[in-house]
């Protein structure tokens, strides 16, 4: 006589599960793990998974999807413990997310969420972030070097913003150079130069430099109200002990998450530990452009001989003479100019110099592959490239600037 148990097959496995107040509001994710894992998956409530995922048979999970809506928002502590719980039993985590607002998002993900998907799912969308979390290997975090340098509070630097007026025109390129030039323009006696990456969304100052991406970026920005010069100097990362940069945030973050007065903490703060401060400027024009603009000595405007920088650079003009503010501290500056020989590519540049009624200060050569080069290499041109004629026209402005900003300080 045979006994019926042994004809019986073994359960599936369970190798994720759904997190969520309530699965049934989100039917495309129920029909994705279904495509994706069969039987293989089980659904819990946010209060069962929390137990569930400090039980042993959590860490057999392969990930947990997590799916929130707005509702969920008025309680974020309760997704923020499933995320540190599930992180803890080394479960991947990836979020579902259904009109949630982008500081909510950013909070989560913060957390440790390794992967993000929108709601409704776009299609595939949910297997291609499997496939992510099974080929990611195990890396661990790069250990990050603090600045060593301590705040003096003594100084009164000079405040250097540079804003592309379209984008690819360099102008990233240009205020690293330009920071670097300044560090290393006197070797007796070197200013102190830090970078400020205001490229919230897209700043690209950390991967031109080869510097990491703090979470302690995102902390400074959130709270400048309690920052002092100690923790704003902890928040730099030192690039060759000459450049000190506080980098954009690891994450893509609203330009509105900061307000005019914490940029305003942030620059003074940084005028009063630097001599000289390069703020590498979004191309958007935000609220507290206006205070960077303020701060300045000179703000410079970096455009190519095209016609979508002359359109945008002239409503820039027309923005800041409708709104009163200083556009005698705007210094244009011509990168990829046309070569000595081009007369008529100069002639071009007077043209469009004078129906747009500005001055064009400077005009820096195209520096061609060497500038890609150092920039992929992660360093300035005074390192990779010291003889290409974009470094040497920069380094001229940088000399040109020290000296000026010598001779103030002297009053001579």
């Amino acid at each position: 006589m045979t006994s019926n148990a042994m004809l019986q097959p073994e359960p599936a496995p369970i190798l994720a599960c759904t997190i969520s107040r309530d699965v049934q509001n989100f039917d495309l994710l129920i029909e994705d793990m279904e495509a994706e894992l069969g039987e293989s998956w089980g659904d819990l409530s946010f209060s069962d998974a929390l137990v569930f995922l400090e039980h042993e048979d959590a860490k057999t999970l392969e990930f947990v999807a997590i799916a929130v809506d707005d509702q969920d928002e008025t309680d974020l502590s309760i997704i923020s413990n499933l995320i540190t719980a599930a992180k803890a039993a080394s479960v991947k985590v990836i979020l579902i997310a259904d009109d949630v607002s982008p500081i909510a998002l950013h909070k989560l993900l913060r957390l440790g969420a390794d992967d993000f998907i929108p709601y409704p799912l776009p299609e595939n969308e949910l297997h291609e972030a499997i496939e992510r979390l099974r080929q990611e290997p195990e890396v661990q975090a790069p250990e990050v070097a603090p600045t060593t340098l301590k705040p003096t509070g003594d100084r009164n630097g000079v405040v250097l913003p540079v804003h592309g007026l379209a984008g690819g025109v360099g102008a990233t390129t240009f205020a690293v150079n330009l920071a670097w030039e300044l560090a290393t323009i006197d070797k007796k006696n070197a200013p102190r130069v830090c970078i400020l990456d205001f490229d919230l969304q897209f700043g690209s100052v950390s991967t031109f430099l080869d510097l990491p991406r703090r979470d302690a970026v995102y902390e400074l920005l959130s709270d400048t109200e309690t920052m002092d010069s100690e923790s704003f100097m902890q928040a730099l990362l030192p690039f060759n002990d000459k450049v000190h940069v506080l980098t954009a945030p690891a994450e893509i973050l609203p330009l509105d998450i900061v307000e005019q007065s914490d940029i305003e903490r942030l620059i003074e703060t940084a005028r009063s530990n630097f001599d000289y401060v390069i703020i590498d400027m979004p191309t958007t024009l935000v609220a507290w452009t206006e205070t960077v603009l303020q701060q300045s000595l000179v703000y410079f405007g970096m455009f190519e001989m095209d016609m979508r920088s002359a359109q945008n650079m002239l409503r820039m003009i027309r923005a800041l003479k409708a709104e009163q503010l200083p556009v005698d501290k705007m210094r244009f500056i011509l990168n990829r100019a046309p070569k000595f020989t081009d007369i008529a590519g100069k002639s071009r540049v007077k043209r469009m110099a004078e129906s747009l009624d500005i001055s064009v200060e400077v005009q820096m050569p195209d520096g061609g592959k060497q500038v890609l080069q150092a920039n992929d290499h992660g360093q300035p041109l005074g390192m990779n490239a010291a003889k290409s004629p974009l470094r040497k026209e920069i380094s001229k402005l940088a000399a040109s600037l020290h000296e000026l900003n010598q001779a103030a300080e002297t009053g001579s």
